[in-house]
């Protein structure tokens, strides 16, 4: 059965400055200091590590690249409000996923495909187009694409945290979403837009007992040899502590998984209350995962080094300095991360949880 309607400084665009530079300096520093106090060894943090795309102008405050020698991400614009969609149930939008389509669809309706929605009921899955990652985003006519009622697999109160994953081996893209907080689904899509509802996936009742929440789930195609498995999912888990951590598991095709019972990443490993919106990335011949924090503990995006076969837990601070201005307004969460003609971009969650818009950085 189917699932739709027929038919990642503030600055306007030719004028980028710089985006609090002295405050991402001192949290860089102060989270270099801690890792050396506590014996964990801070690889590729270094301020000579910038690239020619995110060098300073001469004359600019000096900005250190982002650990892992990973790009300094810098906001340029906002992409998607609530307030000017057709599709806004509750005046909140959350959890990006931006997917490059036009060397995988026939005809699709732009380059990239922009997967989001609202988080409160009744959420949806939502979807806009476009033909660079710095927008314009064109809003999809016939939002949501997959609703919190798909008869007769579920009716819940709402569906959210869109992440979907271009299977190379069927040659379609899977949608992995959460409803409620306990369940992450999946539906499979040919063109990207109308989906076919396949399975449960991750449920708390997998987790160990007391567990509160399994979502924001994110899957990524990732070879670990030891465990026979080609894929990759990191995701928020919560319990009766109610701190969020980052969990994961691993699985052969996508679909039947095996999940570590102890967390990936504790937020008490980076003195915070919660964790979330992970998202994994490789660099120079290592794994890493970026996430975020709560806002009362820098609402920033962090970064850990876990290593090609997750071996290691080298927690290497900050990675993305969210602005206390708008949008960001003091939080940046769930990146998702693409490159438009070589360019590399994170388009991110920006704003107060529930309060956000959708903004792309260019690094």
């Amino acid at each position: 059965m189917t699932q739709h309607d027929s038919d990642p400084k503030r600055h306007d665009s030719d004028n980028l400055g710089p985006r609090n530079p002295g405050r991402r300096i001192f949290l860089r520093a102060a989270a270099a200091s801690a890792a050396v106090a506590s014996g964990v060894a801070a690889t590729g943090a270094t301020a000579g590590g910038a690239s020619a795309a995110t060098t300073p102008a001469a004359g600019a405050p000096a900005v250190a690249a982002a650990p892992g020698g990973f790009p300094d991400y810098r906001y340029v614009k906002t992409l998607l409000t609530p307030s000017q969609l057709l599709y806004n149930p509750t005046g909140e939008i959350i959890f990006p996923c931006i997917r490059g389509v036009y060397d995988k669809l026939a005809n699709p309706l732009g380059r990239y495909y922009l997967y989001y929605g609202p988080h409160d009921a009744p959420g949806g899955i939502c979807l806009a187009y476009g033909d660079s990652l710095e927008g314009p985003f064109t809003e999809y006519r016939a939002n949501p694409i997959v609703s919190n009622n798909w008869q007769p697999h579920y009716q819940v109160s709402h569906v959210a945290s869109p992440h979907v994953l271009w299977n190379e081996d069927v040659k379609e893209l899977w949608l992995y979403f959460h409803g409620e907080n306990g369940t992450t689904r999946l539906a499979r899509s040919k063109d990207g837009v109308t989906f076919t509802y396949d399975k449960v996936v991750l449920t708390k009742e997998m987790m160990p007992t007391g567990t509160s929440e399994t979502s924001y789930a994110r899957v990524f195609r990732h070879d670990l040899p030891s465990r026979g498995a080609r894929y990759l999912m990191l995701f928020m888990l919560n319990n009766q502590s109610n701190h969020r951590d980052i969990a994961w598991g691993w699985s052969a095709d996508g679909r039947t998984w095996t999940f570590d019972q102890q967390p990936l990443v504790r937020h008490s490993d980076v003195g915070a209350n919660n964790i979330g919106g992970p998202h994994l990335l490789s660099r120079n011949g290592s794994t890493y995962v970026v996430y975020n924090t709560d806002k009362e503990h820098g609402g920033n995006l962090l970064i850990t080094e876990v290593g090609d076969d997750f071996g290691r837990r080298n927690h290497l601070g900050l990675f993305f300095d969210s602005a206390t201005t708008p949008p960001d307004n003091g939080r940046s969460a769930s990146p998702s991360f693409g490159t438009d003609r070589g360019v590399p971009y994170m388009v991110y969650e920006a704003g107060e949880r529930l309060q956000g818009s959708i903004a792309v950085a260019r690094g």
